[in-house]
């Protein structure tokens, strides 16, 4: 079994440069400087949720019971993911009781499985 590559430096935590790649089939070794994959360089807990969400095709509810863990825990753990992998996360909810009640509507329809989570986020950016 071979060991996973590094995304991470051990000692002070940078982003690390591949800079050696070699083909075990034909021996063919390149090198240069290679940027290791946005998931690569997710820390191991975070790439064990981003797996579990996968797996679950996007149910929050699956991943709570998969993980044992609450839907808010769910929720905070993919907003810190979505930030890890550099993209922005959703605005903060208004005021709004309208606003408020749809949010909450989407987020039942998300949480019962009647709407993917992508459904949901587009939904939700709508607002």
């Amino acid at each position: 079994m071979r060991n996973q590559m590094l995304g991470r430096c051990p000692v002070c935590n940078s982003g690390l440069d591949v800079t050696r790649l070699h083909c075990p089939h034909c021996h063919t070794t390149i090198e240069g400087r290679f940027a290791v994959c946005k998931f690569c360089q997710l820390p191991a807990d975070q790439k064990a949720f981003a797996e579990v969400f996968i797996k679950c095709r996007g149910n929050i509810k699956e991943v709570e019971k998969e993980l044992g863990i609450s839907y808010p825990t769910v929720r905070s753990r993919l907003e810190t993911l979505i930030e890890s992998l550099g993209y922005r996360t959703l605005p903060v909810p208004t005021d709004d009781p309208e606003v408020k009640e749809k949010r909450k509507a989407i987020l039942e329809d998300l949480n019962q499985g009647n709407i993917t989570s992508e459904e949901a986020i587009a939904l939700l950016r709508k607002l």
